[in-house]
């Protein structure tokens, strides 16, 4: 705070203007960049949702169990994908490769907004100091007039015992 308001950065200006004017500075971000998405920013949210539960792990636990069962013992011979499940393996190489950059994508929106909380976080905590730091002030000019005060006081006290001695001394 040693510096002038020019020296700022334009974020430090905006929180010292806002105090002035008396706004606040809080945010909400999640509406914020909520209402922002594309479609399919939105529907990388949703894969990236689903990829990363315990219902996609089950379901495709469930899936490779089934195929390898139906390939191996309930098609025997006839089987269309026979041990090493070579049609299994391109299956699940193209839903990673699909799957992988869906959620990157979401994960760069997630850091994205973590970004844009962590700044206002910033704000908030700066205007929550610079706050502090003016209540201190009037803190310390309200005890130096009440010192100021009660120095008046005493020394009036002081005058007035000093008159009593003197008239008793007379």
């Amino acid at each position: 705070m040693k510096t002038g308001f020019d020296d700022l950065d334009e974020r430090d200006r905006r929180v010292i203007r806002r105090i002035a004017e008396r706004v606040h500075i809080t945010k909400n971000i999640n509406r914020e960049f909520g209402d922002t998405r594309t479609f399919g920013q939105r529907l990388a949210d949703q894969v990236a949702e689903f990829g990363g539960s315990w219902l996609f792990i089950i379901i495709s636990l469930v899936f490779l169990a089934f195929w390898t069962f139906g390939n191996t013992l309930a098609l025997g011979s006839h089987a269309f994908d026979p041990y090493p499940y070579i049609f299994l393996n391109l299956l699940l190489s193209m839903l990673a490769a699909l799957q992988a950059p869906i959620i990157m994508m979401s994960q760069n929106r997630q850091a994205a907004k973590d970004r844009l909380a962590a700044a206002n976080d910033y704000e908030v905590n700066l205007k929550a100091e610079l706050e502090i730091m003016g209540l201190h002030e009037k803190l310390d000019d309200i005890r130096t007039a009440q010192l100021k005060e009660l120095l008046k006081t005493q020394e009036e006290q002081i005058a007035i015992l000093a008159r009593m001695v003197a008239k008793l001394d007379a």
